[in-house]
């Protein structure tokens, strides 16, 4: 006997949800989701303040050579706060190589979190202290380690959720789709939020993808859905609010589609003037994620120009300590690169480190 298929509450919403309009005004709101209250989003503005001005700096210190890479998120910020503010202290969060945002904003050591991009062979940070797992460079592998680590948090029976990051060009492995699948099947405390920054580094979404939204990929593992304006950190941070919780409850896994766009190249090493022009970026600049929570909160009467600047004082304040402690070269030890490779190391690793050796006595000579 056939069953029919039921679809019903794992569809997205047809258009993203939306509270703030790109001129800042308030727009109807959806019946499904709550009003986040006035002190989180002020919380959120003075946080996306500090990360813009800390994603600013370090691109600066790329220039300087300071940085070997650095992946710019600017005009992501409501999807990085957004996605941070809705999550506990005893949260797990899985990024990727563009979150370092959302990384400082969840109150990691600057420092620390851009060790990675500095060409360190570790992350930087403790992930077991602060739950935030290494950030990722290869694709989408994260998704599924964020899987498995919310299904041990549910065997442990810890009350605590997974939020993992993942962009555009991540749906497109492998890895995301055996995320989500093993996600819908255990019903794992695991939530998956995709910005979709409109491009894979130079491949833009319509060549990586006929479905309708990328939210829709939930619907066929049995993963509810839904897809908002991600440059409304009010629709974001209401979204993601609810999709975590709901994770927490015993809901399962849910799929977050944001629609955002990458206003800066895709790294230092990229030229983006290859594969979109500047009437395409400066149409998205008008729906910029700051400015419009900005005009909103002032609307409100949440924010004057005094918060305004307070906010900026305190960003400036930020990005001048990362830059006096980035500036000054740390110290390290080139035979850090053998260690932790075997428990014994092979005569293939002793000889090549014999080799560093005496290239580096020679050096000194």
């Amino acid at each position: 006997m056939s069953h029919p298929q039921v679809v019903d509450g794992l569809l997205p919403a047809p258009v993203p949800v939306r509270f703030v309009a790109e001129d800042g005004t308030a727009v109807d709101p959806p019946a499904d989701y709550p009003m986040p209250a006035g002190e989180r989003l002020t919380e959120a503005y003075r946080r996306m303040v500090v990360g813009r001005r800390f994603d600013r700096q370090a691109t600066a210190l790329t220039k300087q050579g300071r940085l070997a890479v650095y992946p710019s998120s600017l005009g992501q910020e409501a999807c990085q706060i957004g996605g941070v503010l809705a999550l506990r202290d005893t949260d797990w969060l899985f990024p990727t190589y563009r979150d370092s945002v959302a990384l400082v904003s969840r109150g990691l050591d600057p420092v620390e979190v851009l060790t990675l991009l500095r060409g360190d062979w570790h992350c930087g940070y403790d992930p077991g202290a602060v739950r935030v797992a290494p950030q990722c460079t290869p694709l989408a592998t994260q998704t599924i380690h964020a899987v498995g680590m919310a299904e041990a948090l549910r065997r442990k029976g810890e009350d605590a959720v997974v939020l993992a990051f993942i962009g555009d060009g991540g749906t497109s492995e492998g890895d995301f789709h055996e995320a989500l699948n093993y996600a819908g099947v255990l019903r794992c405390p695991v939530v998956f939020l995709v910005q979709n920054n409109k491009y894979a580094i130079s491949v833009p979404l319509a060549r990586q993808t006929a479905a309708p939204a990328l939210a829709y990929k939930g619907v066929g593992y049995g993963v509810p859905s839904e897809q908002v304006d991600g440059n409304d950190l009010v629709a974001v941070l209401s979204v993601l609010t609810a999709a975590v919780e709901r994770a927490r409850g015993g809901g399962g896994p849910f799929l977050v589609e944001a629609h955002t766009y990458r206003m800066d190249p895709h790294t230092n090493a990229d030229d983006p003037t290859r594969y979109r022009d500047d009437d395409e970026v400066a149409r998205w600049a008008q729906a910029d994620p700051l400015i419009r929570l900005e005009t909103y909160l002032r609307g409100r009467g949440l924010l004057d120009d005094e918060g305004v600047a307070a906010a900026a004082q305190a960003a400036d304040e930020y990005a001048a300590r990362v830059r006096e402690r980035m500036n000054a070269d740390p110290e390290t030890d080139p035979f850090e690169l053998f260690d932790h490779v075997f428990a014994e190391p092979t005569p293939q690793l002793r000889e090549q480190r014999d080799l560093l050796r005496a290239e580096l006595t020679a050096t000194e000579e």
